[in-house]
Order: structure tokens, then C-alpha cells, then sequence
């Protein structure tokens, strides 16, 4: 690999300067990621490999970043199991057939890794135009995430179903989380297989659960999947939105790098972790919209704070936003990859 310091700062060893790539950093605030999706759907540009690639590779070429993630949808492994999934502009993800009873979820198929087969194809395509540049992140998403997709049929504000389930069929939500966390476990071990260099679990919406239903409804699953990953020389990363609260928690899956969103010091939170957990994070997206002066200074006062730590990757505590100037996001990068220790 040409560039290591992700690898490296993800096995918690020194790097000169924190790595950095962004979540959603191929995505809708750049023009010509419209190019491509102005031409194509949603799931047609995730079903075609050199589709995926040449969207995997705008923020490579565009933003010299330290790791490319595949472009791909959390929701992938919910459609592979049987979902009938959509994507609408301005709705969002959709599931025509939401699972809400026994049958619905006997129904799921959990022998469904055939019908993912075009994931691991966009990452030997990618691999080949990286041409060992940069590694490669794969990613997936935590089981009570994808779940809360398929009860509630798409987004949700108040994630009501889901939580009914939880609280009045927890048996029944059991049967379901634990299949998707086996077909999530042989998703990620495919795309292990297929040429990643890393992997990333997405736990979208856990700010939703109680600390009780998170143990037991999100962290038990992402602990199983981590635990049957063939992880040698690939760091995982457990990302969540409430990691802040639930840190310490997820430590006990032992991924090797934890996600930390912007509500807490992230050297208060590293020196809470075992060691060995580098963390990754946490500058709010939002201060990408703000004046470069602004966006400069925030990204300094998180590099001195973090200074002589190693295990620090830079990243936003979410994805970015849609409409953040494209300008603004090229700037940050060109801020941190000129910083020194």
C-alpha cells in the first residue's frame, strides 16, 4: 500500500499526521456524483460494479483522501434477504413488504449471499483503478438498523414499530436480529474476501434505544458479528450514532477502531477505551459550511487536543451533508493533510 496511515492509525500505531476520509464522502455534495445519478437509479448504480467504482473513486481523485469506502446502501443485505426495496428522491429507502409478524420474518432467506455477488465484483473493479493507492473500506449495517428499515417499511422519526417489537415480541425481534447478523457476518466476510482492507458496521439509528435495549437488541449482535468476521489484518470499525454514550460499550465487542460523533472530547473519550481501540471522528459536519478561517481553526483544536495520541483517525462525527460546498469539504482535506504532529 503507497499510503498506510489509515492502517496504521486504525492499529492504534503513530502516524505524522491523523488519516482522514469522511462518511458519505462520494455522495450527493459533489457534481459529478449528480452526473452519474442523473443517468442511473440509486440501486442500478449499486448493482453495477463499474457504476460503484467510478463513484467510489470521485472523492480518490477529487480529494486525495487517505481511504476510499465502496459505494454501496446499508439497506443492501435487507433487500438480499427479501425485502422489496426502493429508493424515491426526497423520501428515501422504502420496503414495500415490511416484516411485522412470525411468517414475515420465517420468510426472510439467510441463504442469500448469491444475490450480493455484485459487491464483491464493484471491489475487484475498484481495487484494480486503486491499484494499491489507498485501502479499501467495506462496510455494512448493524443488524438492529436494518431491522428497524424492515419493520417500519423506510425512515422513521420515532422508530414506534420497532420498539413495539422490542418491548411487546422481543422473541420475535431476537429471530429477526439474529438473522440479519448472520447474513451481515458472511456479507462482511465476502467483501473481506473480495479484496477490502477494512471494514466498517454502520448501528445508524442505536441513539434511538435505551441503554438496556441497546445492550441487548444492537451491541449483542455487532459482538457476534465482529467475533465471526476473518478479521487478520483487517480493522473493523464499529460506528454508531450515541457512540459518546455507548463507547465503552461497544468496546466490548472489541472492534478495532470505534466512530465517535461530535458530543463528547474525543481524548476524554480515547483515555476511556482499552489502548488498543483507536478511535475515529469526531469535528461536527456542520463546521463545514462555516467560513474557512473557522473550519481551519475547529480542525487544529481537535488535532492539538489529540496530539502524541496514536489510534486517532479523522473523520466527521456523521456523513456529510448534501448540500455542504464541495469547495468547503476539498478545503478541510487540503487543512489536515498539510498538519504535522
Amino acid at each position: 500500500m503507497e499510503n498506510n496511515l489509515f492502517l496504521n492509525a486504525a492499529f492504534s500505531q503513530k502516524t505524522e499526521r491523523p488519516p482522514v476520509w469522511m462518511m458519505r464522502q462520494a455522495g450527493r455534495f459533489m457534481p459529478q456524483y449528480w452526473e452519474i445519478k442523473n443517468k442511473y437509479s440509486f440501486l442500478e448504480m449499486c448493482k453495477t460494479p463499474e457504476i460503484a467504482a467510478d463513484v467510489t473513486m470521485l472523492p480518490v481523485d477529487l480529494l486525495d483522501i487517505d481511504a476510499a469506502i465502496l459505494f454501496s446502501d446499508i439497506l443492501v443485505t435487507g433487500e438480499a434477504m427479501g425485502g422489496d426495496l426502493s429508493f424515491t428522491q426526497g423520501v428515501g429507502p422504502k420496503f414495500a413488504n415490511p416484516v411485522r409478524t412470525q411468517a414475515d420474518i420465517d420468510n426472510l432467506n439467510i441463504d442469500c449471499l448469491d444475490r450480493l455477488q455484485y459487491v464483491a465484483d464493484a471491489i475487484k473493479v475498484i481495487q484494480q483503478r486503486l491499484n494499491g493507492k489507498i485501502p479499501l473500506i467495506g462496510f455494512a449495517g448493524a443488524p438492529f438498523t436494518v431491522m428497524s428499515y424492515l419493520v417500519e417499511g423506510g425512515s422513521s422519526r420515532d422508530f414506534k414499530l420497532t420498539k413495539l417489537m422490542l418491548h411487546n415480541e422481543p422473541e420475535m425481534a431476537h429471530q429477526l436480529l439474529a438473522k440479519i447478523a448472520k447474513v451481515t457476518a458472511a456479507y462482511l466476510n465476502l467483501q473481506i474476501e473480495a479484496g477490502v482492507n477494512a471494514v466498517q458496521i454502520f448501528d445508524s439509528w442505536a441513539q434511538a434505544l435505551a441503554w438496556d435495549d441497546y445492550k441487548d437488541f444492537s451491541h449483542r449482535y455487532i459482538a457476534e458479528i465482529i467475533s465471526n468476521l476473518n478479521r487478520k489484518d483487517i480493522p473493523v470499525i464499529s460506528f454508531c450514532k450515541g457512540s459518546s454514550v455507548f463507547a465503552p460499550l461497544m468496546a466490548e465487542a472489541k472492534p478495532d477502531v470505534i466512530s465517535i460523533d461530535w458530543n463528547v472530547d474525543l481524548l476524554d473519550m480515547k483515555q476511556r477505551l482499552p489502548q488498543n481501540i483507536a478511535v475515529q471522528g469526531n469535528l461536527d459536519p456542520h463546521i463545514l459550511y462555516a467560513d474557512k478561517p473557522v473550519i481551519k481553526e475547529r480542525i487544529h483544536r481537535l488535532f492539538e487536543r489529540m496530539k502524541d495520541t496514536p489510534g486517532f483517525i479523522f473523520n466527521l462525527g456523521h456523513g456529510i451533508m448534501p448540500d455542504i460546498p464541495f469547495d468547503n469539504v476539498k478545503y478541510a482535506i487540503e487543512v489536515i493533510k498539510e498538519y504535522r504532529y
